[in-house]
């Protein structure tokens, strides 16, 4: 299989397009069975009738996991953002109607999704920037927090909803997991406030607006979304940053 250059680029997996077919070759410091976790989870959305590329095959190429699925040809609402074919708020709405689609969905135990607050357990514990102590806080604020079974992708945002054929695919499910809907919500908006508060809120204030989730009950979430976000190392992200956010959620 012959490859040009990759289309994107990501924190685990860079992303190539070849014969028609996406292949999603991951990074080689990647855990074991990486690709193999995330098509199944993929596998398991799929067959709730979300809009999701279609997984054909998880295999080794050059001695590093890939997941070869359907290529869904289409820009980004990041991409449209960006080239001003759609308004921010166009784009606010669209992206928010699919969140919630996607979190209306009630779903029964798989073996397929790992449960949210068991992942965010794993993370908080293998952040190596927190004492001990502050791990322990975390770890009994999370245990308080509600559980839910509601399903969550754990990095929505516009680069992750392809617009094609008037229905938006959302792609990039390696976060995926069962849990509570204000622990996502607070987790697109930290994203979305790396780069611009002005988005984040928007953002917020749509999600907030078209459902009964109020933004309490999404910022009690904040310090461990930010542990969690913390443990994974992404190089563009603010560390300090993060750690404001988790320590002022201490405070509170």
């Amino acid at each position: 299989m012959t490859f040009g250059s990759p289309i994107a680029r990501g924190n685990t997996a860079d992303i190539y397009i070849c014969n028609d077919i996406i292949v999603k070759l991951f990074h080689e410091k990647s855990a074991p069975n990486e690709a193999l976790r995330e098509a199944r989870k993929q596998a398991f959305v799929y067959s709730c009738g979300i809009n999701v590329p279609k997984v054909w095959v998880v295999r080794k190429i050059d001695n590093r996991q890939a997941i070869i699925m359907e290529y869904i040809q289409g820009k980004t609402l990041g991409q449209m953002y960006q080239e001003e074919i759609c308004s921010l708020d166009d784009i606010l709405t669209l992206s928010v109607a699919v969140q919630q689609q996607l979190h209306y969905k009630k779903t029964v135990h798989s073996s397929a999704m790992e449960r949210m607050k068991q992942k965010l357990e794993r993370q908080i514990a293998a952040v190596n920037q927190l004492e001990r102590s502050e791990k322990v806080h975390l770890m009994q604020l999370l245990d308080m927090l509600p559980e839910d079974a509601s399903l969550c992708h754990g990095d929505y945002h516009f680069f992750n909803l392809i617009a094609s054929n008037n229905r938006v695919t959302i792609i990039d499910w390696v976060d995926a997991s069962i849990g509570n809907i204000g622990a996502d919500v607070y987790r697109t908006y930290l994203l979305y406030s790396q780069f611009s508060l002005e988005i984040a809120e928007k953002y917020l204030f749509n999600y907030c607006k078209t459902s009964d989730l109020k933004r309490k009950e999404i910022f009690q979430w904040a310090p461990i979304i930010a542990a969690a976000r913390l443990s994974e190392g992404v190089t563009t992200e603010n560390e300090q940053r993060l750690m404001e956010i988790i320590h002022d959620g201490k405070k509170g």
